[in-house]
């Protein structure tokens, strides 16, 4: 394959520059609707001939948007991105999270690094990948909900299947600082919620105190977590090296003098690529289902109910990958990394398709106070799909 880039990396185009301004300043938190930021990229995209595909939630207030750029190409490269950012409530910021301001080299604004200033630069090379010479049409696939689970991409994957779309590859554009990722742990999130009987706390005998029957479930998954640390192979690479489990809230209890009737938790486990999440969970379950007879004896609409809040499979791609090798020549890096969040690649690549994680920014930015990405990686990334545009060959 040949490279030769058509923008220096480390100038920024005024366009790309621009636009991600204006995606950074529409407020698209994972509550709220994204459809401003959606008809945005379509109304765009429709100036260059280019027509959208989008799919919607139950309730038609966000939508994933899917368009082709090279119709008539075979199969193609997905760039891929997430449209929804987390809140900032209650984190100190020295400027508006939606004024994407730009000082010292860095735009700064919620959604600047995770992942608005990806989307953009894609979006923004749009008619230059319309008029490439590269053998494969370019695909951009933006996704809602993906930072409370990845729900609307399984969405945008579906409706592409049912178009008979069949992409060579995927690139994830999540904040890499450029270094193409190979590897990243799932994200496994449940919520239990047990049902005792209350009484007096003088007549303990008579109820199930849902709080104690809860503990004992956080204590088997905390103990899962320590033999986890104990026993599971090492996956190096990551900065912790072995699943983990962890319990993230706790509610229940109405008064001292009560025994509680409910309690809540909610919990979560990190599997390395290697490893079963949903084994983990079955553990769990079927540690539960042992203490129920007991709870049942005293009072029989007691017991453990289970939710799945999100499952997020692990990825697990190769430096051997095609795409792989395709994102370290563009953009410059001869190492591949794992990063330790989790993203839709793991997604795309169970649906079949190769995949990489791969995009400008850091996330040690991503979700802080002040989050920002600097100019030079946006440049950089600028470069790169500039080169994808040029390229003559995925292998």
């Amino acid at each position: 394959m040949t490279f030769t880039p058509t923008l220096s990396p480390t100038v920024l185009s005024d366009r790309a520059l621009a636009l991600a301004q204006t995606l950074v300043r529409m407020n698209t938190v994972s509550c709220n609707s994204n459809l401003e930021l959606i008809h945005f990229i379509r109304d765009e995209l429709k100036k260059s001939g280019v027509t959208s595909r989008l799919t919607f939630n139950a309730g038609k207030t966000k939508a994933n948007l899917f368009a082709t750029l090279g119709e008539g190409k075979p199969s193609g490269v997905i760039l891929s991105g997430h449209t929804d950012t987390v809140p900032w409530d209650g984190q100190e910021w020295s400027v508006d999270p939606l004024s994407a301001t730009v000082r010292d080299g860095k735009l700064f604004g919620r959604g600047s690094a995770d992942m608005k200033g990806f989307i953009a630069l894609a979006l923004a090379q749009a008619d230059t990948f319309l008029n490439a010479p590269a053998p494969f049409a370019i695909h951009l696939a933006f996704s809602y909900d993906e930072e409370v689970g990845c729900f609307g991409v399984k969405e945008l994957i579906a409706d592409m299947k049912d178009a008979g779309i069949q992409p060579l590859a995927c690139i994830v554009g999540e904040p890499t600082s450029m270094v193409p990722a190979i590897a990243h742990k799932g994200v496994y999130r449940y919520k239990c919620c047990v049902r005792g009987k209350e009484a007096h706390s003088s007549l303990t005998p008579q109820s199930v105190n849902a709080i104690e029957m809860a503990a004992r479930v956080v204590g088997k998954l905390r103990d899962m977590a320590e033999g986890f640390e104990r026993d599971e192979p090492r996956y190096e690479g990551f900065d912790v090296p072995f699943s983990t489990a962890s319990v993230g809230q706790f509610h229940g209890g109405i008064a001292d003098n009560v025994v509680p009737r409910d309690a809540e938790f909610r919990y979560e486990f990190r599997d390395l690529p290697t490893a079963d999440a949903q084994a983990m969970q079955k553990e769990v379950l079927a540690y539960a289902l042992r203490a129920e007879p007991a709870m049942k004896k005293i009072a029989p609409e007691a017991g453990f109910r289970f939710e799945t809040i999100c499952e997020v499979p692990s990825f697990l791609g190769s430096a051997d990958d095609a795409v792989t090798r395709l994102a370290q020549r563009l953009s410059g890096e001869a190492r591949t990394t794992q990063v330790a969040f989790g993203t839709e690649a793991g997604i795309f690549k169970r649906s079949g398709i190769s995949t990489v994680v791969c995009g400008p920014g850091s996330i040690t930015q991503a979700h802080q106070p002040d989050e920002f990405v600097s100019l030079e990686q946006l440049a950089r990334c600028e470069a790169f799909l500039r080169g994808l545009a040029v390229s003559d060959a995925l292998a």
